[in-house]
């Protein structure tokens, strides 16, 4: 969808089992209380050891979110994350070969937030018109917001999208499926009036970049545009094109919101 990510490269599966009983046992640095031992061998199971290890990674993404949200993802450092987790760098990279994997994975975890409430919008009963045009507006309103209100978490979007991250292509290609299926509906309801569903999801994505993309958001929103009213404007000619002529009669225009 976006064009704007590759795979980040991750540790070997050979790293991530090398050293496993030591792994386990630092692992306990991260854990608010200590996991009770087997009664066989006094070791624990493979579920256990794995559940400290998840537990560990997600403890590490948490100092490293609250941080970034702070200072930028550019001003964290590895010693950040580990003074916060009371712990050495040493650990840390146990589970995070780079900094730029953390960078990753929190970019990973927060964009899953906001596609949950995409699908969220997809699986309602509405028309397929009122849940493409408040899918849209979700999408501007949450690039200006980011943009406006958390301006660290904004510039991370924007370096995964300047640098390539998988995350981001991840999640742009999550938004043009959900798009492509809201189409679908209302091509089968009868609603709307295109020939080619994916066609018309890359024509919407194209139509509305300017909107959501957080590079273009920003110029916008610097230039002073009066961007409210562009938003809605371009969402009509987005439905007009998919053959929704009628929209401001319809249910889909109790969502043109403000932006």
């Amino acid at each position: 969808m976006f064009r704007m990510c590759t795979d980040v490269t991750a540790s070997s599966a050979k790293e991530k089992t090398r050293d496993s009983a030591s792994t386990v046992s630092d692992a306990y640095w991260a854990s608010d209380r200590q996991e009770p031992e087997s009664e066989e061998g006094g070791s624990h199971s493979p579920d256990a050891s794995d559940a400290i290890l998840e537990q560990t990674r997600n403890r590490i993404l948490d100092i490293a979110e609250k941080h970034i949200r702070r200072i930028g993802h550019r001003k964290t450092t590895i010693a950040d994350i580990a003074s916060g987790l009371g712990t050495s760098r040493a650990n840390v990279y146990r589970f995070f070969p780079t900094r730029a994997a953390i960078d990753n994975a929190v970019c990973e975890r927060v964009l899953k937030a906001q596609t949950e409430i995409a699908f969220s919008i997809a699986r309602t009963d509405a028309v397929a018109s009122k849940k493409l045009v408040e899918l849209l507006n979700v999408l501007h309103r949450y690039s200006k917001r980011t943009m406006i209100e958390e301006r660290p978490m904004h510039e991370l979007f924007v370096a995964a999208m300047n640098e390539n991250w998988a995350p981001m292509n991840a999640y742009g290609e999550q938004i043009r499926a959900i798009l492509e299926e809201i189409i679908r509906q209302g091509l089968r309801s009868g609603e709307l009036l295109v020939e080619d569903a994916d066609h018309a999801t890359r024509g919407v994505i194209t139509a509305f970049l300017p909107f959501f993309h957080p590079v273009l958001v920003e110029q916008r929103v610097q230039e002073g545009e009066g961007i409210a009213e562009a938003v809605h404007a371009q969402i009509r000619f987005i439905m007009r094109a998919l053959g929704k002529s009628d929209l401001q009669s319809t249910e889909a225009s109790e969502v043109m919101i403000s932006a």
